[in-house]
């Protein structure tokens, strides 16, 4: 059985190729890119928090805790792990790892977080991510929350920014997934990107 795991919906972007705003709240197959990933990582994780900087009112709808980057002038995804890092340890005390999916994936596999827990204990790491196809998915990963002071201590001393270069000191296992019909980690970083996934979701219904 896994360990209770904490669920954390990066949706901190600063969304540029969408024009600004929110990409989490692009609608495909009729829901918000949101609501989808809400209801696929729910019933895989013991809490749900996002990600977010700005007025968290956006995302009230929702219900959820919404915790902003510690690290000052939006420091990427990583400032957006240790955040959900620090909530765990400050909120979710039983919690020993934190789940990590983007808030633009409207395409979430119902298995993430046994399938990246089954991967991290057969190759011995503190970490997983995801790969589908020939790509990795540096976001789509499982932290344990006892190497938050290190993740900060990357970010803020040493001004590190990309996710492999910190994951790589500490080891980190890869989940994989198929990329076809669809791939589950399809990200919505454009307009014609949220249309593509439109059409993919009305073409199977079930991913």
């Amino acid at each position: 059985m896994t360990a209770p795991t904490l669920g954390l919906i990066l949706a901190g972007g600063l969304a540029r190729r969408m024009g600004g705003g929110d990409k989490p709240l692009t609608r495909v197959g009729g829901q918000t890119i949101l609501e989808r990933a809400i209801a696929r990582m729910t019933p895989q994780c013991a809490r749900l928090v996002i990600n977010a900087n700005g007025d968290p009112a956006r995302f009230a709808a929702t219900g959820l805790p919404v915790v902003a980057d510690s690290v000052p002038d939006f420091a990427g995804p990583l400032a957006g792990i240790l955040a959900g890092l620090d909530w765990a340890s400050a909120n979710a005390p039983g919690t020993a790892d934190v789940v990590s999916v983007p808030g633009d994936c409207p395409f979430l596999p119902r298995d993430l977080v046994t399938r990246l827990h089954a991967a991290r204990a057969a190759a011995g790491t503190p970490m997983a991510c995801a790969r589908s196809g020939d790509w990795r998915h540096p976001t789509v990963a499982l932290w344990p929350v006892a190497l938050r002071a290190d993740l900060r201590a990357a970010l803020t001393v040493e001004g590190l920014r990309k996710i492999e270069i910190w994951t790589a000191r500490h080891g980190v296992a890869i989940a994989d997934w198929p990329d076809r019909p669809v791939d589950p980690f399809f990200n919505v970083n454009t307009p014609e990107d949220a249309a593509a996934a439109d059409r993919l979701a009305a073409q199977h219904p079930g991913a």
